[in-house]
């Protein structure tokens, strides 16, 4: 790609998190430093080329170390394009890049991605409160926090990171709403009748 592809690219509004607004100077100084430590490589413009082109080294070429499957691959690059995904996302969101037979397929390729020997490369992080799935992120922008599945299902009226669950923070909602509903009544009570 070139150096404006490449920044169109970066710059693109769907599909990433975080949206950024890099200018080609930025993408440049990125490239470069890329090209230093090998992951990225360079097709000067020859005999009828303009502009320089850039290819990545980083995994499944003759150059890098990395090589992963299609499936592995295809989590990996909608994990770095849109940050922490759950399974099913990940499932749906890489369907232009490989095909996955079912849900346990995308389960599999996790778990080979976290415990490779090369590896890991992805974390599963903590359960959000109200959530039927664990999110996993990428490794590569440095460490995070692992947490393995609960052994043990959550106790009665509580989820498993010890909050309250959803029915319970319903009940809070619906017990405010109340107290809100009676304090506007009791204002409009107040008012004059010619202000109604």
């Amino acid at each position: 790609m070139s150096l404006n592809a490449l920044t169109n690219a970066c710059n693109q509004k769907t599909n990433r998190e975080p949206v950024l607004e890099l200018g080609e100077a930025a993408v440049q100084q990125a490239v470069d430093s890329l090209m230093r430590k090998y992951m990225v490589s360079d097709k000067s413009a020859g005999y009828g080329g303009r502009v320089t082109k850039y290819k990545h080294r980083f995994c499944n070429t003759e150059f890098g170390s990395l090589k992963f499957s299609k499936q592995e691959l295809g989590i990996l690059c909608v994990l770095l394009l849109r940050g922490p995904q759950t399974p099913g996302e990940l499932r749906t969101r890489t369907n232009r890049l490989c095909e996955f037979a079912d849900a346990g397929q995308v389960e599999a390729t996790l778990k080979n991605l976290m415990s490779r020997e090369d590896g890991p490369f992805i974390a599963r992080l903590p359960r959000a409160s109200g959530s039927r799935e664990s999110r996993y992120a990428h490794l590569f922008s440095g460490a995070i926090e692992s947490v393995d599945e609960p052994a043990e299902p959550a106790a009665a009226g509580q989820s498993a990171t010890g909050s309250p669950t959803l029915s319970e923070r319903v009940g809070q909602l619906e017990n405010a709403v109340s107290r809100l509903r009676a304090e506007l009544d009791a204002l409009a009570a107040r008012l004059p009748a010619t202000g109604r």
